[in-house]
């Protein structure tokens, strides 16, 4: 079981939870969650609160490879009205900013939001762990090899699991060091890897709760999926669900998903099947 101080909210994981992706972006990799104006994102928010998410995640940075980047004014220009709004209406809600800029992290939790996630592992932007430690709340700390413009270009990997295992023993030292108390971690699924990369990844998952920290599953609708499948990211919800199983049953503590509804009956089904005499 883990707890985790969200800005005065205790939120208890003593099973596993969803986190809904709204990405108020017009390039996202998956075109159904692009969502271009705070209504939308507002009505989508409420559809994921309505079907079983604790945190809402969002961001306003594409970060699919080869994204282009934009201005840090255009990335809070995009997601500080939609926090806003989801507080207005759910202030008992959990919103995650998904950013790697310390400034942007520090607005984001001041409109509201009450954890940090943080694709860079605070390796682009030197300010971000000391910033996290001040405002007080949780650090999503994920592993990328390179940036989202270069993560892709022949990742390598002496042992993916080994070499990110220590890249998190580093990390989590360095978030202690900074002051922050609560450290999540996520591997970075298809953020400099390949899909063999991602599968023992996922396979060795378990290996990763020596760190003793909740483990994020970011799977969902991922290139390892439609491209195995021969498919497309619309077409990969069943994928997701699948490779959502596997993760839960090696220890992920929190499915981070395009599609609540789904993720939450999967734990409960996985629930059920564990407790079965």
């Amino acid at each position: 079981m883990f707890t985790l101080n969200c800005k005065g909210k205790l939120l208890t994981i003593d099973k596993p939870i969803v986190m809904g992706v709204i990405n108020v972006t017009p390039d996202s990799f998956y075109n159904n969650r692009r969502q271009f104006t705070v209504d939308s994102a507002l009505q989508k928010a409420t559809q994921m609160l309505q079907e079983g998410a604790t945190i809402l995640d969002i961001g306003g940075q594409t970060t699919k490879p080869n994204a282009a980047t934009i201005s840090k004014e255009e990335e809070l220009n995009r997601v500080l009205p939609v926090i806003i709004n989801i507080v207005q209406h759910f202030p008992e809600a959990i919103i995650s900013i998904d950013t790697y800029h310390a400034d942007i992290a520090k607005e984001a939790v001041n409109a509201g939001a009450a954890i940090v996630n943080d694709v860079s592992g605070g390796l682009l932007d030197n300010a971000m762990l000391t910033t996290v430690a001040a405002l007080k709340v949780p650090y999503i700390c994920m592993h990328m090899q390179g940036t989202p413009q270069t993560m892709q270009q022949n990742p390598f990997y002496e042992n993916v699991t080994n070499d990110i295992l220590t890249f998190f023993i580093e990390r989590i030292a360095a978030c202690k060091q900074a002051g922050i108390t609560d450290v999540i971690i996520d591997v970075g699924f298809g953020f400099g890897k390949t899909i063999q990369h991602n599968m023992q990844l996922l396979k060795e998952l378990a290996v990763f709760k020596i760190l003793e920290k909740p483990i994020l599953l970011g799977v969902s609708r991922k290139s390892t999926i439609y491209k195995t499948l021969n498919t497309t990211p619309e077409n990969a919800l069943n994928g997701t669900t699948v490779l959502n199983t596997i993760g839960l049953l090696n220890g992920a503590n929190i499915l981070r998903v395009h599609d609540v509804k789904e993720a939450v009956e999967c734990i409960q089904l996985l629930d059920v099947y564990q407790s079965a005499n």
